[in-house]
C-alpha cells in the first residue's frame, strides 16, 4: 500500500463524511450561571466581583487624603506617599475613562504613563513660569484631572443624547 492510497483509505473512513463534527466544533464555552451542570454556580461566593467597588473607593479615600495633606501642609508622615499616590492615580484616571475602547492593560499602561506625562507639563510649566508651589501644582493637576473627567463625561453623555434623538 502506498502513501498514497493510505491517505486516500485515511479520508475514506473520516467521520465527517458521515457529517459528524469534528472536536473543534464541539467545544463551548460556558458564559454564565445557567449553562452549568446541575445548576452549579460559575462563580464562587466572594469571588472578587464585589472587591472592584471597595478597591475604587479605597483609592479615591487615599488620593484625596494625599491632596488635603499636601493643601493644608501638614506635617504627618503619610503626606509625601499618599500625595505622590493622588499625583499619579489623579490624571491615570481620568485618562483611562477616556480610553474605555482599550483592553484592561493597554488602558492601565497607558493611563500611568498619561498621568506621569501630565505631572510633568505641570511641573514644567509652573517651573517656566516661577509659580512652583506645592499647592499650585497639586490644584494644578486637580483642575486637569477634573477637565478631562468632565470632558470624557460631557462626551458620553452627548453622544447618547445625539443617538436619542436620531432613533
Amino acid at each position: 500500500m502506498t502513501a498514497r492510497a493510505a491517505l486516500r483509505d485515511i479520508e475514506a473512513r473520516h467521520p465527517a463524511l458521515r457529517g459528524a463534527k469534528s472536536p473543534m466544533q464541539t467545544i463551548r464555552i460556558k458564559t454564565d450561571a445557567s449553562d452549568a451542570p446541575d445548576g452549579v454556580e460559575g462563580t464562587r461566593p466572594g469571588s472578587g466581583r464585589d472587591l472592584w467597588p471597595v478597591l475604587a473607593g479605597a483609592v479615591t479615600a487615599v488620593g484625596g487624603i494625599g491632596a488635603l495633606l499636601a493643601l493644608t501642609d501638614s506635617s504627618s508622615p503619610l503626606r509625601a506617599p499618599f500625595t505622590l499616590f493622588f499625583l499619579l492615580v489623579a490624571p491615570a484616571a481620568a485618562i483611562a475613562a477616556a480610553l474605555s475602547g482599550l483592553d484592561p492593560l493597554s488602558r492601565a499602561l497607558v493611563s500611568l504613563a498619561g498621568a506621569i506625562v501630565v505631572d510633568m507639563l505641570v511641573a514644567q510649566g509652573l517651573l517656566a513660569l516661577h509659580l512652583w508651589s506645592v499647592r499650585g501644582g497639586i490644584a494644578a493637576v486637580t483642575a486637569i484631572s477634573a477637565l478631562t473627567l468632565l470632558l470624557v463625561l460631557v462626551r458620553r453623555h452627548g453622544g447618547r443624547t445625539v443617538r436619542r434623538q436620531g432613533s
